[in-house]
């Protein structure tokens, strides 16, 4: 079989492998391809043209529109070429009435995603609406227009329930053409679902973005095997000698071997274990069975810390994650770093999942979440910064946006840079609720820095509510330790 390909210089026949080879390549200049489709209304045969491309700083997609010119039927639906994130994603919109602007926002809804209006009670589940790239205006319009298809057939056996779904179709209506406010809600376990910031790279005040863990239901529905390997359910420990050379049993030696003090302040500024735990775990990219390696270590200034890493052979995919050890602090903490010089760019920085960034001389703030829990310095923090906007402002550098937006993205890329550069004095601040953020001390005595600052705060109702500690129960847990401890005295008496 063939397909009829459209090209600069005239149509040309080509397989239709080529199409999945076009989806496969790394050249984004593809062609449109167009192949013979039965139209499903009328019977007879149509045209559906496919085209591979990558939107800016997203995704690579590939987007396929049918046309019957028999019946008139069109339709169009947009699939995900690249790979399924890490994380899954969970969009927020408030859409206040009256805001014709707030229409125009890009929308990209893959065909894992859920959609959701909470005042009108109103779901649009995974599989009653395939994968779409529209306006949030289209994709209302579009809802609507699905729901009231089959109205004149609903009326003639059902009439009770077409007049109940007329009334909705109303409401839905009036929410489409900004007549009423609402809040719209996508939430999306493969993580290749979109909407649009205008305001990029300031953050939007009617939008909230957050990034999370799937459940080993969602796995399973994306395809991931929820099984680990038989014959490795329990945990193996290793007593060799620790990864690194920054290790105790390191350090040891080298005071040992009359090494000098420097060498050996070098060793212990962050002790290493003396034990790694290997445990088996799955690829969050291709689902292979992997091994994840953790230990716990202590940070000087700080505490101590849960560090995991996990490397997958199959498809090379590394992640790491810094958890903290301990109990949680009564208070969140605030740290404030003042950077002026290249000593200050080299300042290690621990950022958790539970920290937001501010840099008040770009007006930027990141909310908690936002860039997940890393472990860097100061410089490193910026270029993570902004290979994260640019994969969440996708549509910013589009054919249809316009230059004034194009040119404010450039700037303030141009900002981010020159931070880099330190032409000017910036404040560095992380926020942290559950004070599981660290940036470490330019100078041997923590009290010696005047340009690092950290203040305490105590946590609002809001910020213990969003972390899950206002309807925490640990009255089971405090009975049982008590009882331990009433036993453990009883033997000693």
């Amino acid at each position: 079989m063939a397909t009829k390909t459209t090209t600069q210089s005239g149509p040309q026949i080509v397989d239709v492998g080529s199409v999945v080879e076009a989806v496969s390549s790394e050249d984004g200049n593809a062609p449109l391809y167009e192949v013979e489709s039965l139209c499903m209304r009328c019977g007879e045969n149509g045209t559906t043209r496919f085209l591979f491309t990558q939107i800016p700083h997203f995704r690579k997609i590939l987007l396929s529109a049918f046309e019957c010119t028999h019946c008139g039927e069109r339709n169009n639906e947009v699939q995900f070429a690249g790979e399924i994130q890490p994380k899954g994603c969970h969009y927020v919109l408030d859409v206040p009435s009256g805001d014709k602007k707030m229409f125009n926002r890009q929308v990209v809804k893959s065909e894992t995603a859920t959609i959701k209006i909470p005042e009108l009670d109103f779901e649009i589940p995974p599989e009653a609406q395939r994968g779409s790239l529209s306006t949030l205006e289209g994709m209302l319009m579009r809802a609507a227009d699905e729901l009231a298809a089959l109205q004149e057939e609903r009326k003639k056996v059902d009439p009770q329930t077409a007049e109940t779904i007329d009334e909705f179709l109303i409401k839905l209506r009036a929410c489409a053409t900004g007549e009423s406010h609402f809040t719209l809600i996508l939430d999306d376990p493969s993580g290749n679902s979109f909407i649009e910031n205008p305001y990029a790279p300031s953050p939007d005040p009617s939008l909230t973005i957050k990034s999370y863990e799937r459940t080993p239901e969602q796995q399973a529905a994306l395809g991931y095997s929820s099984a680990v390997s038989q014959g490795k359910n329990t945990l193996e420990a290793t007593s060799n000698e620790p990864h690194g050379s920054v290790g105790a049993r390191a350090g040891r030696r080298a005071i040992a071997q009359s090494n000098s003090a420097e060498i050996a302040d070098a060793l212990f500024r962050y002790s290493a274990p003396e034990e790694v735990m290997v445990f088996p775990t799955t690829c969050g990219t291709c689902a292979a069975h992997c091994e994840c390696r953790m230990f716990v270590t202590n940070i000087p200034y700080f505490q101590e810390v849960i560090v995991m890493a996990s490397t997958c052979d199959g498809c090379g995919y590394r992640n790491s994650e810094v958890k903290p050890g301990g109990r949680i602090p009564d208070k969140g903490k605030k740290i404030i770093v003042n950077v002026k010089n290249i000593k200050d760019l080299s300042r290690d920085v621990i950022k958790s999942d539970t920290a937001s960034v501010e840099i008040p001389e770009l007006d930027l703030e990141l909310a908690s979440g936002t860039l997940g829990g890393l472990v860097t310095t100061v410089e490193g923090l910026i270029s993570k910064i902004g290979e994260s906007l640019e994969k969440v402002h996708g549509f910013t550098f589009g054919d249809s946006v316009e230059d004034s937006k194009k040119n404010k993205w450039k700037e303030f890329q141009a900002k981010l840079e020159k931070l880099k550069s330190l032409e000017e004095p910036w404040t560095l601040i992380l926020d942290d609720a559950l004070a599981n953020s660290f940036i470490a001390p330019a100078t041997d005595e923590i009290e010696d820095d005047t340009q690092l600052t950290f203040e305490e705060y105590e946590r609002s109702w809001e910020q213990n509510e969003e972390l899950g500690l206002n309807d925490m129960d640990t009255s089971a847990a405090d009975v049982a330790y008590e009882s331990t401890n009433v036993a453990a005295n009883e033997r000693t008496i």
